[in-house]
């Protein structure tokens, strides 16, 4: 699977109910969010089962159950695809993924096909058969990244909104220098920093950004990383991470925010030194120590 597949498999778990919120603003009412939701990626891959070979295709799906608010044992089944490529046959396997699933469990169904791709043609809504008398139409709920307005998600204090302008961002890149991206990604990082939103969920949106655009090299990452210093007001030693934590400590909410942190900042020292990146550069941006980077070296 590739990096953004992984990626958006992450997010739709990290902002579901954002997810939720975004597609449906009376989501508070229609869902007991406070119960939480029950991940079936298991039970998903017994109902279609990967291919044993390489070079099949693999899909980014999810199947959640989410509690309703008409009864205790009331739920129902929200089925989500991110589509980043051209597929004829789409529809049809939305299709038998909503028979497959409503066979098995017996439940209300409801389906998204996020569409993260550059085609403009492409665009899918419904699948429909028709032999002899027998006619059959599925449709399900489309959203098609390309063409939604950035005014209206910038100006959106949902988590979700902020990750669909970094896909954007992200398709748009072909046709944007290299100063230009980076320009636009510090932009993009910060109306994340001025949003509403809860502290972790701004340190997960920072993460998604960082490598759903994946910066070509160190350098670029590093000048990503000096602007996001910049931004903050901070010294070059100050990640995102650090200066989200030192921010919450002050207004007393610090919690668990320190858990991940470590492990983010040592996962990007790793991979710069793998880049050949100098150790003295990789300190700069980081904030470790040349020793603790020299600990972290294959």
């Amino acid at each position: 699977m590739k990096r953004n597949d992984i990626l958006w498999k992450a997010a739709l778990e990290d902002f579901f109910d954002d997810f939720l919120r975004f597609f449906y603003p009376d989501a508070d009412k229609l869902f007991d969010i406070g119960k939480g939701f029950e991940y079936l990626d298991k039970e998903l891959e017994q109902l279609f089962p990967p291919e044993t070979d390489d070079y099949s295709v693999r899909y980014v799906d999810k199947l959640v159950k989410v509690f309703t608010r008409e009864g205790d044992e009331e739920w129902i089944l929200v089925h989500v695809e991110v589509q980043a490529y051209t597929d004829k046959d789409f529809a049809k396997r939305m299709f038998q993924y909503y028979y497959r699933i409503l066979d098995k469990y017996d439940k209300p169904i409801t389906a998204f096909a996020i569409f993260a791709d550059t085609n403009k043609n492409f665009h899918p809504k419904h699948y429909e058969r028709d032999f002899l008398g027998t006619r059959i139409c599925y449709a399900y709920n489309t959203y098609k990244i390309t063409e939604q307005d950035d005014t209206e998600l910038e100006a959106s204090n949902n988590p979700f909104a902020m990750a669909v302008l970094t896909a954007k961002l992200s398709l748009s890149r072909p046709a944007l220098k290299v100063p230009q991206l980076i320009d636009l990604a510090h932009d993009l990082a910060k109306r994340l920093l001025n949003k509403q939103m809860p502290k972790e969920k701004i340190r997960k949106l920072m993460s998604f950004l960082r490598h759903y655009l994946d910066f070509e090299n160190t350098e670029m990452l590093a000048k990503f990383e000096q602007g996001i210093s910049i931004l903050t007001k901070r010294s070059t030693t100050m990640g995102i991470e650090e200066f989200l934590l030192d921010r919450a400590e002050k207004k007393g909410r610090k919690e668990g925010i320190e858990k991940g942190i470590e492990k983010g900042i040592k996962d990007t020292a790793l991979k710069m030194i793998e880049s050949g990146l100098d150790i003295k550069l990789i300190a700069d941006i980081t904030g470790l120590t040349i020793e603790e980077i020299e600990k972290l070296s294959p």
